[in-house]
């Protein structure tokens, strides 16, 4: 076990250091962001907008005004807090989902006027998303992050085994103060494993199940059912006028009144519907909640509803991989719990590295004919 602990490590310990590095400081993305730009943010004091704001047809108006000839996809995003609206610009493209070419845009508070506006990936919260995701190198890189997540799992689970203890508990545990480097730092990185095992354990495996949905949905198929699949559906007619986003939340709204406002995605002219985004009672994440409403975008007609509650045991426990895995479980304490964590995988490294260079030349310092051959 110590063995394949070893070699696992030096294989894998630092695309998982990277991967917790990056995942530390996503975990307060959007407040990071937010720092980062601290004029722009301070442009805006009014109230968010609700169900029934005007102000989300005032900030499709001004986008489309902004970028007039670029047909493409526009998701607001309800913040639930005061100032800006951001959004999503998906302009035409071949690639389809959220990993598609996409511009990130903030409206002022009222809708009226473009605030920001920078490519995905161009500014460093964004790069840092992309690099946690898929290392920089699109579904290659994904692949990678994906299977390296499930190898960690098998790190992970050999560090264990191999610490497991075949004596006394007590001494299993300890910290010897008093010994050589060498000692010192194995008992560090026993120590700092020990401790953090099991939630990395949860952001490993959940990491893993996010980055590769096919096998994620196989995986939950085999052990507790076929997960639903969302809804796909398409708008009555393929051309007319398109409805204002306020008609289509009015209509969603009658359907899940309970349901807290997430995302308001507004398709381009033709067959594609509105889709409103919702959280509902019971729904563990706030910003990516698992329910829609598809509104037809020429009639506001109500063509599907996914509902969360209503889903089979594979779709809630679906629902609670996100909040595990970027720590907002439990709000603020296990978010920065999440970002000590991250910081967990680097310190393993480097102490392992050590360890096994200082083991490794002491052995050649002992067996010089050995070193030599």
């Amino acid at each position: 076990m110590r063995h394949v602990h070893l070699w696992l490590g030096l294989s894998l310990g630092l695309v998982f250091a990277l991967l917790g590095l990056t995942g530390s400081a996503l975990v307060f993305y959007v407040e990071i962001d937010k720092a980062l730009h601290p004029a722009i943010a301070r442009t805006e004091a009014a109230s968010a907008p609700s169900w029934t704001s005007s102000a989300w047809d005032r900030a499709l108006a001004a986008g489309r005004a902004r970028w007039k000839g670029a047909p493409g996809k526009w998701s607001f995003e309800a913040t639930g807090e005061d100032g800006m609206i951001p959004a999503r610009f998906y302009p035409a493209s071949r690639h389809a989902g959220h990993h598609a070419p996409r511009l990130m845009v903030w409206f002022s508070a009222d809708g009226s006027r473009v605030v920001r506006a920078e490519p995905w990936g161009s500014y460093l919260m964004t790069w840092l998303y992309d690099l946690h995701m898929d290392l920089l190198a699109g579904e290659p890189g994904r692949q990678v992050v994906g299977w390296s997540g499930y190898a960690v799992l098998a790190l992970l689970a050999t560090g264990l085994a191999a610490w497991w203890p075949r004596g006394t508990w007590r001494k299993a545990v300890a910290f010897k103060r008093g010994a050589g480097p060498q000692r010192r730092l194995r008992d560090l990185h026993k120590l700092t494993g020990l401790w953090s095992v099991v939630l990395l354990i949860v952001l490993s495996a959940t990491g893993a199940l996010l980055a590769l949905p096919e096998i994620r949905t196989a995986l939950f198929a085999a052990a507790i059912a076929v997960p639903d699949d969302v809804p796909s559906p398409r708008s009555a007619a393929s051309s007319g006028r398109q409805i204002a986003p306020s008609e289509a939340l009015l209509a969603a709204h009658r359907i899940l009144p309970e349901g807290r406002l997430a995302f308001v995605d507004v398709p381009p002219a033709g067959a594609e519907p509105f889709r409103i985004r919702v959280q509902v009672p019971g729904d563990p994440h706030r910003r990516f909640p698992g329910s829609y409403v598809f509104v037809d975008q020429h009639d506001a007609r109500i063509l599907a509803v996914q509902d969360i509650r209503r889903g089979n045991a594979a779709t809630t426990a679906i629902g609670w991989i996100r909040v595990l895995h970027d720590g907002s479980v439990g709000g603020l304490p296990t978010r920065i719990l999440a970002v000590i964590l991250g910081l967990c995988p680097a310190g393993l490294l480097v102490t392992g590295l050590l360890h096994w260079r200082r083991r490794t030349a002491a052995r050649a310092a002992m067996n010089p004919m050995e070193s030599r051959s």
